[in-house]
């Protein structure tokens, strides 16, 4: 796993972020977001939509479990939120492994929800919240 920068990353650090993120999946379009529920994993998706040209407000998928955005290209990008789901089977019956194998962004919240529906590759990020409102973002390709 590679922490971004060696440091925290702040609010203001989040544009150079969302590239270095993007830069570093390459191809890869199923991403996992682990974090503590407030750790900044809706807002740094948001930053990553913007950065890949989603202008229309992006919001947590909370109570819809899916929110489907547009890029300024034409490119359609999920976001899901598995916070609220009661058994893996919601997802499986949502067509969630359709979504993963749609070729398009699909940014996952709370995966561990769904543990045996993880698509065989995937990049994962993980924010830990530290001291004075900053974070530190680890990364992997799995």
């Amino acid at each position: 796993m590679r922490t971004l920068g060696g440091q925290p990353a702040s609010i203001a650090d989040l544009k150079r972020v969302a590239d270095e993120l993007l830069h570093a999946a390459g191809t890869t379009k199923v991403w996992y977001f682990d974090g503590e529920m407030g750790s900044g994993k809706t807002t740094l998706i948001k930053v990553i939509c913007e950065q890949l040209g989603v202008s229309e407000s992006t919001s947590s998928p909370t109570f819809s479990i899916i929110n489907e955005y547009q890029s300024d290209k034409g490119d359609t990008i999920y976001h899901f939120d598995f916070y609220r789901l009661k058994k893996e089977t919601e997802a499986y019956d949502m067509g969630v492994e359709e979504y993963f194998e749609s070729g398009c962004y699909c940014f996952v919240e709370w995966p561990e929800r769904i543990p045996t529906l993880h698509p065989m590759h995937f990049f994962k990020v993980k924010i830990s919240e530290e001291a004075n409102n900053t974070r530190i973002i680890e990364y992997s390709l799995l």
